[in-house]
């Protein structure tokens, strides 16, 4: 049997009739609930990539049940922090108030697309923040907004037994922060050089690039004894796909074209807590 879902803060049997036409089928729902803050509608039906377009016509999201992930079963959730965890890019932030803020924004833009290399990118971007103080992350910091859907999904997964971790290429003075605030297992990004009191212009050690992030995927699940079918990983940006390629399930979320192209599963109109919509779907299928 296959299945697939749609999902919106609010479903319309209108709309539906109207999706239904589109895609020149008739289709029986065979369960609806919520979750977060969604609807959600099973469907036993063989699912078609073309019906997506016509689902995002009506601001709903659709996803073919082709994976194994559950919420009811302990898994592993790791996260891209900027533009994913939370609603801002935190070095584009940094450098409008370091005064670099529209070169920056366009070489960030640039790497998110896919079309520069991702550590080499981030690199010229520290670079112009050379000399700027301390003193500007802690003001972004202090301004940092959650995406919306992302604490309510936290709660749901940890009464699951699932273990949560950043992956970022961002820095670590936001991620740690949030894996404190938000309670998460593990959290790894970049370490922007500070010597009194300013920015060096350098990154220290290691930058996070796409493979640093799958790697860490399969790293933790192996730690915390999680089968990889019940991993997830989910981000917006080129440097995300090869973890959402290794794991169990993979979600693109509010992601550039090209990483929509790419990605098995996309999230366009529900906030973060998309996710346990997805997640949910498979324990309704097993009655559960």
């Amino acid at each position: 049997m296959s299945y697939f879902i749609v999902y919106a803060p609010q479903l319309e049997q209108q709309k539906f009739e109207t999706f239904q036409q589109k895609c020149g089928q008739f289709f029986e729902i065979s369960q609806g609930w919520e979750i977060g803050q969604n609807q959600v509608w099973l469907i036993e039906h063989e699912y078609q990539p073309a019906w997506l377009d016509f689902a995002h016509e009506l601001n709903w999201d659709i996803a073919p049940l082709n994976f194994a992930a559950r919420l009811g079963q302990p898994g592993l959730l790791v996260m891209d922090m900027d533009s994913t965890a939370i609603q801002i890019e935190c070095i584009d932030e940094i450098a409008k108030l370091a005064g670099t803020g529209e070169l920056v924004s366009s070489i960030t833009a640039q790497a998110m697309r896919g079309e520069l290399d991702f550590e080499q990118s981030l690199r010229r971007r520290v670079g112009t923040l050379k000399g700027a103080p301390e003193t500007i992350l802690q003001q972004v910091r202090d301004q940092l907004p959650l995406m919306p859907g992302l604490e309510d999904t936290i709660v749901e997964l940890k009464k699951h037994g699932w273990r949560l971790a950043i992956a970022s290429g961002g820095f670590t003075y936001f991620a740690d922060y949030l894996k404190t605030r938000l309670g998460l297992d593990y959290a790894v990004s970049n370490q922007l050089e500070i010597i009194d009191g300013k920015l060096t212009g350098n990154v220290q050690g290691d930058v996070v690039t796409a493979q640093y992030k799958a790697d860490t995927l399969l790293a933790l699940a192996k730690q915390y004894g999680i089968e990889q079918a019940n991993t997830v990983a989910i981000g917006d940006g080129a440097n995300d796909l090869t973890m959402m390629s290794v794991a169990g399930l993979g979600v693109a979320l509010h992601a550039k074209p090209k990483v929509q192209q790419q990605a098995k599963i996309v999230v366009n109109f529900a906030d973060f807590s998309g996710l346990l919509c997805l997640l949910s779907a498979n324990d309704r299928i097993k009655g559960e």
